[in-house]
């Protein structure tokens, strides 16, 4: 009886009619936001019901439907009255008589109090096929629609196997991992992962990486009957939507409550049912989910604990996920993917169909020289942001995306100058006005305290608690890049994409915090690069506006900022712990280079208390390789040495070969620890010790001679480790008598040999 008088049936009540909401859309026309402001939906819900729509009837019909899912027992009365408020008796007059042809008894057979299950999946794959064709592709702002086929237009994503993250990460180190799983994935098919009937499918990814167009798709192709065969009823579900119910307390009330025109009080309990749980992240509930007891406060969590009892496919960004697996370890019919994104056709499709056809060389161009440029574009959101910008900028600098820090400020710059002021001027008159330096200042702050408290969501209180001085504390002011929430509990926020939040905070750090409080600082770890690169000098760089937004900070010397952080990165690296060491001189190359420093006399001192070292391999991205190349061109043009290059990679990009040359004019040890490829370049300057080692590779003669001799007759001294089945031995020998070697070691066939000094006797 409880779910009879919560959900009104089509038959007792016409404003739940397809048909009735369609044609009422139809007669509202433009007039639409008015009745939505008479039916009390908030003018951020018709902001994004504007944005999302095209046409006016979408839009009236779209209102509508908001106003019946906010409310529940709603009656053609309450219609009638908002329109009575707005003297709009001919609409009034349009629902007596379409009530009246529903109620004669040939209308009423449409309207069934029962539906058997063949019904239920012919309505439910017929609502996913008219509403879930097209999806409003994910762009700043994220509220714009540009809308893309699914069904004729999908850019397969790239999906591969997850593997464990660090749980205690929202940010930086998803972004981390996902750039270092860039160079050893294998994609695993489409119809491998979803024409499988898993029982449990979890798919994780970055913000903005695609995770939204693949559940649409998997709603489609099951529509068509192309995937997951066996179940009758699919039922997807957005945990932003599911904020909405928290007093729904079981599985069955949720779905008669999102799907209330299809399902019509069906219980589904004794059915075969997938669900689709979207943007896990997003639940304002998740750790009640994750560690669920049965006294729990929320009604809501106890609904999503029971989806596990049938089979269901959950997606979040990568740390909710990881989450999410420990309660779902008994399940041994179980997969976990992660999407990478676009792969390299899915890139090139996106920009022809999307860049001004004069602007598309220049994109182009920025993807082949900016290696961060390269690695984000996988990902839809950046991809699309960059695009943007490109095709609406007159004279794009071709250093606008060279580092990290630099794609996130033109990202956040755009935003701010399309999206939020709206207006035709220029960035740099923008950042003249005090009162925008203000606003980005409160937005930052806000980016911040949430950062360091690792939050997602939050509420007004936080906002007004987080402004700084005396700016207007109403929060609408900063939608756009916050977007609002309602809930049972009242509004809740977020930001509109993390990636924007994560700059914000950075930007808040730099700004109004000492170096000292950012370097000891462990919650701001994962942002030390992008604060440095705010220091970045470059007056081609949009950089320079977010630079001098607090009046009240002591300006003090970029270097001496600078140099505190560097000093102390390279002080952490002198641990006994190897992977520490690493880590930290890995970030101190990335802060270099972000900030695009050059070598100071400081930061000459802080350098020479260390050997140096640079090691190429498989695992290195070719960002980090960017960064490396950056600082060792920097240490050796000061005069300085290397102590030693290790190569342990044979098929090398454009930028590793570009990081070998530079190495070998000044260091005093290289390592090959396999064969190399390295055709029309030969190193030119003295090295003290040469190792090859190679007892693995089974290598031709004419390979050794063009990759190892040329640095065989520079070096003093030598050891060479070979394969026992090469043929070429003899050779080897006659080439090292005719060197300049002092000392020699060599192992071949388990037998070591060596000459010392006498090698040439």
């Amino acid at each position: 009886m409880a779910q009879n008088n919560r959900y009104p049936k089509k038959h007792e009540n016409i404003l739940y009619s397809q048909e009735f909401k369609l044609n009422f859309s139809e007669s509202v026309g433009v007039y639409w936001r008015t009745l939505g402001r008479r039916l009390n939906i908030g003018d951020n819900y018709l902001e994004i019901i504007d944005q999302d729509n095209n046409k006016t009837e979408d839009k009236a019909y779209s209102m509508l439907t908001t106003w019946l899912q906010m409310n529940d027992n709603l009656t053609l009365e309450d219609l009638k009255t908002a329109l009575r408020n707005m003297r709009r008796m001919d609409l009034i007059r349009k629902i007596d008589e379409f009530a009246e042809i529903s109620n004669s008894p040939v209308s009423s057979t449409n309207f069934s109090a029962k539906k058997d299950i063949s019904e239920i999946c012919t309505a439910l794959k017929s609502f996913y096929l008219t509403n879930y064709g097209k999806i409003c592709e994910v762009q700043p702002p994220l509220k714009l629609p540009a809308n893309v086929d699914l069904m004729h237009k999908f850019v397969d994503l790239c999906m591969v196997d997850a593997v464990n993250t660090q749980t205690d990460a929202v940010f930086s180190v998803e972004r981390e991992e996902f750039l270092k799983k860039q160079l050893c994935y294998t994609p695993i098919p489409y119809s491998e992962i979803f024409r499988k009937e898993k029982s449990v499918t979890l798919i994780s990814g970055i913000a903005g990486i695609g995770k939204t167009w693949l559940l649409r798709k998997c709603l489609l192709d099951w529509s068509n009957g192309l995937i997951w065969e066996n179940v009758k009823l699919v039922f997807y579900l957005e945990c932003r939507r599911l904020n909405l119910c928290q007093n729904i307390g079981n599985i069955n009330e949720l779905v008669n409550f999102f799907y209330k025109e299809i399902i019509n009080d069906f219980d589904i309990n004794i059915h075969p049912a997938l669900f689709i749980i979207d943007g896990l992240d997003e639940f304002n509930y998740l750790n009640e989910l994750i560690n669920y007891n049965s006294n729990c406060n929320y009604p809501i969590v106890n609904a999503l604990t029971e989806i596990q009892k049938y089979k269901y496919v959950v997606a979040g960004r990568v740390y909710a996920i990881d989450k999410y697996q420990s309660i779902t370890t008994e399940h041994c019919d179980k997969i976990n993917i992660q999407i990478m994104g676009f792969n390299e056709s899915g890139i090139n499709n996106y920009i022809e169909n999307n860049v001004l056809e004069e602007k598309k060389d220049v994109m182009k161009a920025t993807l082949k020289e900016s290696a961060i440029a390269k690695s984000m574009s996988s990902v839809p959101f950046y991809l699309s942001s960059m695009c943007k910008i490109i095709s609406n900028s007159k004279n794009l600098c071709k250093s606008s995306f060279l580092t990290m820090t630099d794609l996130y400020a033109n990202i956040f710059l755009y935003f701010l100058q399309k999206h939020i002021i709206k207006n035709n001027e220029l960035i740099y008159q923008l950042m003249e006005n005090n009162s925008n330096k203000k606003y980005i200042l409160n937005i930052c702050k806000i980016a911040y305290q949430l950062f360091i408290e690792n939050r997602v969501i939050f509420s007004k209180e936080d906002i007004q608690t987080f402004i700084i001085d005396n700016f207007d504390r109403n929060e609408e002011n900063f939608f756009g890049f916050i977007e609002r929430i309602e809930t049972n509990l009242g509004y809740l926020y977020q930001f509109a994409h993390l990636t924007i939040m994560e700059f914000c905070a950075s930007v808040y750090a730099y700004n109004c915090l000492s170096s000292e409080e950012i370097i000891t600082n462990e919650k701001l770890k994962s942002c030390l690069s992008m604060i440095c690169g705010l220091t970045n000098k470059n007056q081609n760089s949009l950089l320079k506006f977010l630079v001098n937004l607090n009046p009240l900070k002591k300006s003090c010397e970029e270097s001496s900022f600078l140099c505190i952080i560097f000093d102390r990165l390279l002080k952490l690296s002198r641990q006994n712990d190897v992977q520490l060491q690493i880590y930290y001189v890995n970030l101190f190359i990335e802060c270099f280079y972000e900030s695009q420093s050059s070598f100071t006399d400081e930061i000459k001192l802080i350098v020479d208390e260390r050997k140096w070292w640079i090691s190429i391999h498989d695992g290195k991205t070719s960002y980090e390789t960017s960064c490396e190349n950056y600082f060792v061109n920097h240490y050796i043009k000061s005069g300085r040495k290397l102590s030693k290059l290790i190569v342990d990679k044979n098929i090398l990009s454009d930028e590793e070969k570009n990081l070998i040359i530079q190495c070998s004019t000044n260091v005093r040890e290289v390592s090959f620890r396999c064969p190399i490829k390295f055709k029309g370049w030969k190193p030119k300057d003295k090295i003290e010790v040469l190792w090859i080692r190679i007892s693995s590779y089974l290598i031709t003669k004419k390979d050794f001679e063009e990759n190892f001799l040329p640095w065989i007759n520079l070096c003093e001294r030598l050891q060479l480790d070979l394969h026992d089945d090469i043929d070429f031995i003899e050779e080897i020998c006659e080439w090292i008598r005719c060197s300049n070697l002092k000392w020699l070691w060599i192992k071949y066939r388990g037998k070591p040999w060596n000459r010392g000094k006498s090698i040439k006797k």
